[in-house]
């Protein structure tokens, strides 16, 4: 995984809200499409950015595509970001 295509899918607003919905459990390409006022297009490509920077992964079933969250990629970030919080041994 590259933080670059990560932070960058990050960055929109509409797939940070994608994200959040998909929180919540998987969701088809449809279902995601329907919560806004875009076109199908629109909303496939966001899906294919988030796919492209593994913040989320597909599953086929019969003639629909769900989409979930990655969860291990936001598992990642996190530690890599824990590492500028607060120092253990300063001193004042």
């Amino acid at each position: 995984m590259g933080f670059q295509e990560t932070f960058k899918a990050l960055a929109d607003p509409v797939r940070r809200e994608i994200l959040i919905m998909l929180k919540e459990g998987r969701m088809s390409a449809g279902e995601i499409a329907g919560r806004f006022d875009m076109t199908q297009a629109t909303i496939s490509y966001h899906l294919a950015q988030l796919k492209k920077a593994n913040l989320i992964y597909e599953t086929k079933y019969k003639n629909f595509v769900y989409y979930d969250v990655n969860v291990s990629v936001f598992e990642e970030i996190m530690l890599w970001m824990k590492q500028f919080g607060g120092k253990k041994d300063e001193k004042a």
